[in-house]
C-alpha cells in the first residue's frame, strides 16, 4: 500500500477508536478479567503500525504522539458520565505502542546492511 492510503486509514482508525472509546460498553466488558486493557493494548499497537506505515516521522516523535492521544483519550473518558479515567488503562496504550516500535527495532537490528 502507499503511505497515503496509510495516512487515509490512520485518518479513519483515529476517528473510529475515537469513537469507540467514548462510546458506553455495556455485555463485552464482562468477557474476561481486564478484557478493556487488552483492547486498549491491541488499539495502540494497531495505531503504531499503521503509523509507522503513514508518516516519515522520527520513532521517538511517534511515540510521544501516541502517547498524547492515549492521555487525551482518557481525560475525554474522565468527563464522560459513563466512562471512567484510567492509568491502567494509559500503561495499555503506551505498552501496546511500545511492543510495536520494540518489535521493529529488534527485527531492524537483526538485519544486515545490503550493500551493493
Amino acid at each position: 500500500m502507499t503511505r497515503r492510503v496509510y495516512q487515509a486509514l490512520f485518518l479513519i482508525s483515529i476517528v473510529a477508536f475515537t469513537f469507540l472509546f467514548a462510546k458506553e460498553v455495556k455485555g463485552a466488558a464482562n468477557l474476561f478479567p481486564h478484557v478493556d486493557k487488552v483492547a486498549h493494548f491491541g488499539i495502540f499497537f494497531i495505531l503504531a503500525v499503521v503509523m509507522d506505515k503513514a508518516f516519515k516521522i522520527p520513532l521517538l516523535l511517534q511515540i510521544f504522539l501516541l502517547a498524547g492521544y492515549g492521555a487525551a483519550i482518557e481525560v475525554m473518558q474522565g468527563m464522560l458520565p459513563y466512562r471512567q479515567a484510567s492509568v491502567a488503562d494509559f500503561i495499555a496504550d503506551f505498552a501496546g505502542a511500545a511492543s510495536y516500535f520494540a518489535i521493529k527495532l529488534i527485527f531492524h537490528i537483526g538485519k544486515k546492511p545490503n550493500h551493493g
